[in-house]
């Protein structure tokens, strides 16, 4: 994440913990956050990375309510243990943990009716921890405010029937942070789900095609309109970068071909990583930067 300009300011809390104040947005970065001790289980560590964080946003001055966007990777996530994966058992903890936390996810014209949950990616990781980093931002300016979008093809993940999670998985489909005439689109970890069902089954050129077309609704800007923000929204050639989660590595070639096809210019990373279900094959996540247009 770059800013700069002559007036950018640089505060480093921590270890892991970094303040860029610029134009009149200061934003907070949180990485490497772990719990002090592992956990007995998924709940009980995740709950311990969550309350860490809380106190490394403290340092910067921000309270957790100020999160925009967080990445938790989760150790086999999609393991088992007394019916449970791990994945569930982080839900079941960020459920508890977010309990009575009012997220800053408005203040503008396009304040989203519904429930505000920072944007997130929940991936699978190798190691025996959870890690955790977030991305927090403040702003006094007037035109400056937080929209969280929903898919209109996709449940909302916190939505989620029981069948899928005890606890439904606090996040929305993409943080837009506004900015004037100007909006940053922070768009979730995203797979091939259509309501709440996994599609396509076993296909990676199928599911990275119904991925790409998610992100591609979820950004677009009838979707913008639909949220209460007309003249603002993108397409996928506004986005600026690509972070590739595939499950299987011999499916990397061919989900780069997709990739590839749809955004022939976008720098993307790759990686393998399980993925929360076990039928999903690929996640992406992105970030797509596009004006907000006048509307008569």
């Amino acid at each position: 994440w770059a800013v700069g300009g002559p007036g950018a300011r640089i505060e480093r809390h921590a270890p892991g913990v970094l303040s860029v104040e610029s134009d009149g947005i200061r934003w907070v970065h949180c990485g490497g956050i772990r719990a002090a001790t592992p956990g007995a289980d998924a709940h009980a560590e995740s709950l311990g990375a969550f309350e860490r964080m809380r106190r490394q946003l403290g340092l910067a001055g921000l309270g957790f309510e100020r999160v925009v966007r967080t990445w938790i990777y989760v150790n086999q996530i999609t393991a088992e243990k007394d019916g449970l994966q791990r994945y569930q058992e982080l839900n079941r903890a960020r459920t508890d943990f977010y309990q009575g936390i009012r997220f800053v996810g408005g203040g503008g014209p396009g304040q989203h009716p519904g429930t505000a949950y920072p944007a997130s990616t929940g991936i699978g990781t190798g190691g025996d921890r959870i890690t955790m980093a977030c991305l927090a931002m403040e702003s006094r300016r007037p035109d400056v405010f937080l929209l969280p979008l929903e898919n209109p093809q996709q449940t909302p993940a916190f939505d989620y029937q029981p069948v899928y999670s005890p606890q439904s998985p606090k996040f929305s489909r993409a943080m837009a942070v506004v900015q004037g005439h100007f909006v940053s689109t922070l768009v979730s970890g995203t797979a091939s789900i259509v309501d709440a069902r996994t599609a396509h089954v076993g296909d990676v050129v199928r599911q990275t095609e119904q991925t790409l077309e998610n992100i591609e609704r979820l950004i677009a800007p009838d979707n913008y309109a639909r949220h209460g923000l007309p003249g603002a929204g993108a397409t996928l050639k506004d986005i600026a970068k690509l972070r590739v989660y595939v499950k299987r590595a011999g499916d990397y070639e061919a989900c780069r071909r997709v990739v590839e096809r749809a955004l022939p210019s976008v720098p993307a990373i790759y990686l393998q990583a399980d993925v929360c279900r076990p039928d999903l094959l690929v996640e992406i996540e992105a970030v797509a930067f596009s004006p907000v247009k006048a509307t008569a």
